[in-house]
């Protein structure tokens, strides 16, 4: 049997918010913030990472001629998928099959590159939504 397994990373622009997510969390939680909107948006981002494990192809996906030639250029893309966070947030990702390994066992590995994690106002400004 085939086993197939799903690898969630996340690069770049998206690593760098995320990161800053969870520190703003913890600095909220130092001055017993409880239910703020940047615990809603990372518990948010959270729980979308765990269904994109189970179902990659969960989110909405963007069709080609609609790619922002930031993510052509930076990440080479051939793919692309968005997902409704949160607030009006968008999280933009990319499937993408590594090369397999040697190995006894076949295992089928999927990577979804998390690319973005933005608000609705950069959303617009990079799908060049709103231009006229």
């Amino acid at each position: 049997m085939v086993e197939k397994r799903v690898v969630v990373k996340l690069v770049g622009e998206a690593m760098a918010e995320y990161l800053s997510l969870q520190e703003a969390v913890r600095k909220e939680g130092e001055k017993g913030v409880g239910g703020s909107f940047h615990r809603a948006l990372l518990k948010s981002i959270d729980s979308k990472i765990a269904v994109l494990k189970a179902n990659y192809d969960y989110g909405t996906q963007v069709q080609r001629k609609l790619f922002p030639r930031k993510y052509v250029e930076e990440y080479g893309v051939t793919n692309l998928w968005k997902i409704d966070l949160a607030g009006y947030w968008r999280m933009i990702y990319t499937l993408r099959q590594p090369q397999r390994e040697q190995t006894e066992v076949e295992i089928i590995s999927i990577w979804l590159d998390v690319l973005d994690i933005m608000d609705h106002g950069k959303y617009d400004e990079v799908f060049g939504y709103g231009k006229k």
